[in-house]
């Protein structure tokens, strides 16, 4: 259980370090910065990413808390893809600023659901 728990905790952190590095490069598309298009700025929020999800999956699976099992792991998944796509639109495909610029706002309003979610989970089971 102890494992379990210092995996949950690079889960949470892996987090709040993926949400402040996509509203960093959204700043940096906002405002034009050259740092968006930098080499570590494509590399490093694969690395956390790639951490984030491994240890997500650890989770529902040690957890045995599984998506269209338990209705709060589903609305966190569905709403992972829909900030990957929106974010995806924000950053790199958009074929406009006002299109990146709702994206974004859009992702980051799906981020926030995705922390709701995960904070109060336990007030969710009645689902």
């Amino acid at each position: 259980m102890e494992y379990y728990l210092v995996v949950k905790k690079v889960h949470m952190a892996c987090a709040v370090i993926s949400l402040l590095g996509f509203l960093i490069r959204g700043y940096w598309m906002l405002t034009g910065g050259k740092l968006l298009h930098a080499k570590l700025t494509k590399i490093l929020p694969h690395i956390v990413d790639t951490l984030l999800l491994a240890s997500a999956i650890y989770l529902v699976a040690a957890s045995q808390m599984y998506p269209f099992v338990v209705n709060w792991v589903t609305a966190k998944v569905v709403l992972l893809v829909a900030y990957i796509v929106l974010g995806t639109i924000a950053l790199k495909g958009g074929k406009s600023k006002k299109t990146r610029v709702a994206a974004f706002m859009l992702s980051v309003a799906t981020m926030i659901g995705i922390f709701g979610i995960a904070s109060t989970k336990p007030a969710l089971a009645f689902f």
